[in-house]
């Protein structure tokens, strides 16, 4: 028996160190990842790539999520598809702006001159430095450059397939553009109006905050009970949880079936200390359960309050600026001077201050009853703050998005149902997003890093803002209306009279990243490159930000286009930590994803992420990665043993029954991982892919390996190593999504050109090979040669040990089935003597004598 030498390019001690860098680095001298911009829209396959906020580092969860993304796209491009695969950084808004505030030691201050010779101290110190907007901008963008180099570094490393020539930003010069351009399209049909309205808002970053924006967080609260006079003398108990927006109230509602309240409806009531007359209305929002039954009305308090002034038609009494405090001067209505009294004492005050002032002046007035009731209650806080929302009025900008308009939110629905949805009960989330909508869209924000509104306001000839807007050209786009002049006007005129103002706000960071399948396509700049990707194949997000990122993306498109953004949408999971608790870095609770592809690999850390089940949360388990490194190796390895036994002749005929079992069973692996992988499972196709391979390697090999070395003569030994050299090429193939780097590697060994542009196998090619071939009989030689190693391992003796007798029981056609594959496993098993006994079981047993 003689043994064949491994081929030229395979190493001596196959090894995962330094794969990473030295395909990265091929992989892009090479262009195996361009984006071939010829081929037609149909064999095009583009991806709305996720852009990372740029605020410092990317955490395993990114790791996770791209990856899974990354697996389907080089499916794709090995299914001969050309894969639209750009990457974005979202480095606009106010994660960007923190970042840069500490980093840099100053704070934005719009007031001040822009200084083109200000440079940021080496040291911050405790006191930020004020900067004028444009320096602030200036260095923003400065960071972000730096953060992007080391976050494409980082992905580099992962082997994301993506094509490096197409990135964006999503403050670059493209991107402002195409980010006004629709909100003016937006604004001539009418989608985009301004208002001024009840907002939510934040007093500590004093930005307006959009409903998707919202997070409920418990905090303590108290009831406190206040005694309204009646007009017939009595008085009427209401408890309220903000006693110190007294002031503002204006209505008390009860719902229209409460029969306590029945003889208030259509009265009035005094509010206590202020002496202000207010209405007693039914509506069906008010609880019966809640407090006393009876709430009052503020503006505003809450959500509720705003729900109940709109639609009750009430006065409006606003008592707190945007900074949080309450307002110098007493809102209309409390023009009584024990109103005007009571209210000085509340002004300038925050919130907790004014609750304290105003429940002492509760109790010296004998109209609050016994001591507050404390309990604990979800509040609404801006997702990024560190303070309880406030409601204030204050015009803004608005998009129209089903959330008042019964027609566009079915229309919206439908585009849910519409959407491939992976898994599909993500559906669920949109459906139920859309269906809770309570207002339109507030995509304004008193902020300084973000895509300017462009807009300027004419002013009369006393000063004051007109309702005139005074537009940009589209092709004058991008434009930033406080430091450029509308068309036909000069810059001295800015803020005088009879000029005009610039509107000073930006918008949302969504309405940027809602946009992304247009910037990143080309809309706009590149018709030719929007035609060929737009609308998308495909949009991978996380499920919690449906309701923000996927939902706004569809309303724009809907908007513009009139369709879809894309086909299809794969939904990740979170990763949780050890308590089952998401990972994020406001918890303090991540994982730095460099220490991990340090210590275990690119390939081990993508193995753990593609194990997981689309949109299912999943925990962080180094466990899993060393799995994945195992693997890895096991590729090497198994690639460079089957290589070393004389892989490379494919050519010649398959003629034992194990060899066309084998292709056989692996036709049927191609054809179960491919659909799993059209079908956006990248988890269940690696769990396939994988079982088969171990059993290729654990049984097929060690089963054929004798064979294939001369032992049975030239015909049989062709044979093996011509199904050897087709199963390592299909299994190399099948694994290429999932481990790029080892699979790279040990193809490089034995063929020409990259793995990753390598075909797709199809379940053809093998079945072409193996017409007859009877997958099953790949499993009953694997568990004949299983019991034969177990047997041997409980003596304690050597897998090459004899066995000198075999003796097997069963029913008939399952004996005839191992008598196909008994030459193998006597050769492999060191099997002289085997007997046959039939028996009228459902089973196979083994005696093994040795």
């Amino acid at each position: 028996m003689t043994t064949a030498s491994p081929r030229p390019g395979t190493p001596d001690k196959p090894t995962l160190d330094g794969l990473e860098a030295k395909w990265a680095g091929s992989w892009d001298e090479q262009g195996v990842y361009r984006f071939d911009r010829t081929a037609t829209r149909e064999q095009v396959y583009s991806i709305d790539t996720p852009p990372p906020t740029v605020s410092g580092s990317l955490h395993v969860g990114h790791v996770f999520s791209y990856t899974q993304t990354d697996t389907i796209a080089r499916f794709q491009r090995m299914r001969g598809k050309s894969v639209f695969y750009p990457m974005g950084w979202d480095d606009n808004g106010l994660p960007t702006e923190r970042r840069v505030q500490n980093y840099f030691g100053v704070r934005c201050e719009p007031s001040l001159p822009y200084d083109p010779d200000f440079s940021p101290p080496e040291s911050p110190g405790k006191q930020q430095i004020p900067v004028s907007r444009q320096n602030f901008i200036e260095l923003c963008e400065r960071l972000t450059v730096e953060d992007e180099k080391v976050f494409e570094s980082l992905w580099r490393r992962l082997g994301l397939s993506v094509d490096w020539r197409h990135t964006y930003q999503t403050i670059d010069r493209r991107s402002r553009a195409v980010s006004q351009l629709a909100f003016l399209r937006n604004l001539a049909r009418g989608e985009a109006y301004q208002a001024e309205a009840p907002t939510l808002w934040d007093i500590t970053f004093r930005t307006a905050v959009a409903q998707a924006e919202l997070e409920d967080r418990e905090r303590p609260s108290a009831y406190y009970h206040l005694l309204f006079e009646a007009p017939d003398g009595q008085t009427a108990e209401v408890a309220t949880t903000r006693p110190e927006l007294l002031s503002a109230c204006v209505a008390l509602v009860a719902h229209p079936e409460d029969e306590r309240f029945q003889k208030l409806f259509g009265t009035t009531v005094r509010t206590p200390v202020f002496g202000v007359e207010v209405p007693v209305l039914a509506h069906r929002l008010a609880d019966p359960e809640k407090g006393t039954g009876l709430v009052m009305v503020c503006t505003f308090g809450d959500t509720t309050d705003v729900v109940w002034w709109r639609e009750l038609k009430l006065t409006t009494r606003s008592v707190l600026s945007r900074d949080g405090r309450f307002l110098p001067d007493p809102p209309v209505g409390l023009d009584m001077p024990q109103a005007k009294a009571a209210y000085a004492q509340l002004a300038g005050a925050t919130p907790h201050t004014a609750r304290e002032r105003m429940v002492e002046m509760l109790r010296a007035s004998g109209a609050m009853v016994g001591e507050p009731r404390h309990f604990n209650h979800m509040v609404k806080f801006y997702e990024k703050g560190d303070k309880p929302l406030e409601i204030v009025t204050s015009r803004q900008w608005y998009l129209r998005n089903g959330g008042r308009d019964d027609a566009r939110r079915e229309k919206l629905l439908g585009r849910g149902r519409e959407l491939s949805w992976h898994p599909d009960h993500m559906q669920n989330r949109y459906q139920s997003w859309v269906e809770g909508l309570n207002g339109d869209w507030l995509i304004s924000r008193q902020r300084f890093f973000g895509v300017p509104v462009p807009v300027w306001y004419g002013l009369d000839s006393f000063g004051n803002p007109t309702k005139d807007l005074l537009l940009p050209m589209e092709n004058s786009l991008p434009v930033d209306p406080t430091s450029q002049v509308p068309p036909g006007f000069t810059e001295e005129q800015r803020d005088a009279p009879g000029g005009f103002t610039g509107d000073p706000d930006v918008m949302d960071t969504w309405a940027t990243s809602s946009l992304t399948p247009q910037i990143a396509g080309g809309w706009i700049h590149d018709d030719d490159l929007f035609a060929r990707v737009f609308p998308m194949d495909l949009r991978p997000q996380a499920h919690e930000i449906i309701r923000t990122w996927l939902f706004s993306t569809v309303v724009r498109a809907d908007l513009e286009h009139d369709e879809l953004p894309w086909h299809h949408a794969a939904i990740s999971g979170w990763i949780l930590d050890p308590d089952r608790k998401k990972m994020s870095k406001s918890k303090g609770n991540v994982v730095t994803p460099l220490d991990l592809l340090d210590q275990h690999g690119s390939d081990a850390v993508r193995y753990w992420a593609a194990s997981a089940r689309p949109g299912t949360d999943t925990a962080f388990e180094i466990a899993q990665m060393k799995i994945g490194r195992r693997l890895a190796i096991k590729i090497l390895n198994a690639s460079k043993f089957v290589i070393g036994l004389g892989a490379g002749q494919p050519g010649a005929p398959v003629i034992r029954p194990l060899d066309q079992a084998l292709l056989a069973h692996l036709a049927e692996v191609v054809d179960g991982a491919t659909e799993q992988l059209e079908g956006y499972d990248y988890a269940r196709a690696l769990e396939i892919v994988e079982r088969c391979f171990w059993a290729f390697c654990d049984d097929y090999v060690e089963l054929v390996k004798n064979r294939a070395y001369g032992e049975s003569g030239e015909g049989p030994a062709a044979s093996a190593r011509a199904t050897l050299t087709q199963a390592l090429s299909v299994l190399l193939r099948l694994m290429a999504p999932f481990l790029p780097f080892a699979t790279e590697e040990a193809w490089s060994w034995w063929q020409t050109g990259s793995i990753h542009r390598a075909q797709w196998p199809t379940a053809l090619e093998l079945r072409e090979r193996a017409p007859i071939g009877e997958p099953q009989l790949l499993g009953v030689a694997g568990d004949a040669i299983t019991a034969i190693r177990q047997a041997k391992s409980a003596a304690r003796l050597s897998m090459r040990a004899d066995v000198a007798k075999f003796i097997v029981r069963g029913p008939e056609p399952m004996l005839a089935a191992l008598r196909q594959v008994l030459p193998d496993i006597q050769s492999a098993g060191h099997v002289f003597d085997v007997v046959f006994e039939t028996l009228a079981s459902e089973s196979m047993t083994y005696e093994i004598v040795l």
